[in-house]
Order: C-alpha cells, then sequence, then structure tokens
C-alpha cells in the first residue's frame, strides 16, 4: 500500500472568458499554469512538514498529463457585468508537525481582498472547530490568529475575480496544488 503525503504546495489562480463555459474554464486554468495537469480535486487538509513554495517553482517540478491533487475553488457567469469570485484560504499552524486547513470559496460581489480575508478566516475556524477548539479574533494582524489552545495560526490566500461580459462566460479560479 502506497501513502501519498504531499510535501510542496503552491498556490495560483486565473482568469477566462469565451462564449462557452468549459473553453472560458479552461482559460482559467491555462492562466493559473495547470491546465496541461490531470487534476483530482482533493479536501482541505494542509498536510504536516509541507512547504508552501511559489508557483513557478511548483511547476518546474510538474510533468504534462501528471495527476495533481488541487484544491480547487471556480465561479462563473454568463451575466454582463456581474462579478464574480474564486478564493482558495490557509490556516498553518506555527508547529509545523501539526496539520493546516484549507477553505475554498466562491461568490458573487466580493472584492479579492474581501474574498481572501474571508477564506483565510474560514480555514482558520474550521481547523479550530476541527481540534475541538474555538477561534480567538485576530485583533489587528489578520494573517495571525489563535486557536482556544493557544496554538497560533498564520493565514494566507489567494483570491480571482472577474466581471461578465455580455455574449461571454467569465471564470475566476483559484488553487492549492499539492505535489507530493
Amino acid at each position: 500500500m502506497s501513502i501519498i503525503v504531499p510535501s510542496k504546495l503552491f498556490l495560483t489562480r486565473g482568469l477566462g472568458q469565451h462564449k462557452e463555459k468549459l473553453v472560458s474554464f479552461e482559460k482559467a486554468l491555462r492562466e493559473a499554469g495547470i491546465a496541461p495537469f490531470n487534476l483530482v480535486r482533493v479536501s482541505s487538509i494542509y498536510p504536516p512538514h509541507c512547504e508552501l513554495v511559489s508557483k513557478q517553482e511548483g511547476l518546474k517540478l510538474l510533468l504534462p498529463g501528471q495527476i495533481l491533487f488541487v484544491v480547487l475553488s471556480e465561479s462563473a457567469t454568463d451575466e454582463s457585468q456581474r462579478l464574480v469570485s474564486a478564493s482558495i484560504g490557509m490556516a498553518i499552524p506555527q508547529d509545523p508537525t501539526r496539520y493546516g486547513y484549507l477553505a475554498e470559496h466562491e461568490g458573487t460581489g466580493p472584492t479579492e481582498k474581501e474574498a481572501g480575508l474571508y477564506t483565510e478566516y474560514l480555514a482558520a475556524e474550521m481547523l479550530a472547530t476541527k481540534m475541538g477548539e474555538h477561534l480567538k479574533e485576530p485583533g489587528k494582524s489578520r494573517s495571525a490568529y489563535r486557536i482556544s489552545n493557544g496554538m497560533s495560526l498564520k493565514t494566507r490566500s489567494i483570491s480571482q475575480t472577474g466581471a461578465g461580459e455580455a455574449g461571454l462566460w467569465t471564470t475566476a479560479l483559484a488553487a492549492a496544488v499539492l505535489i507530493s
């Protein structure tokens, strides 16, 4: 039996527009740099000892056709001027031996910053509740949370927004790509 635990992770995002919804999604994948891979959606655990790397560094480790595990957020519209957003938020304990959490969210209306702050909060809240704890208010630093057991968390996010145009599908996409 083979156990797969990713050792690296990168964040990416993309935006695509086309008259066909599927092509719009493909164009968003291309902009994100992950179109030449076979994507398998997974749930939301950030593995212990996993290294967050840049998109460029992560892509250098991959081969076209490779199966990639991703936490993927996508939002699409064909309504003119409708603002769609896709975001991935991370909450990672300061202790690298502990696992963290990845949260995805799709929506209409929020800016990239608003979507990012929301998914960071979601990731922190979901990790706290998974541990049977409560999330404490972050205070002035929105990128550092504490859990009621005293654990410190760092948060980070990546978001993509896009406004719909008449006669076109607009797809916003954000992803956390896990590399084994």
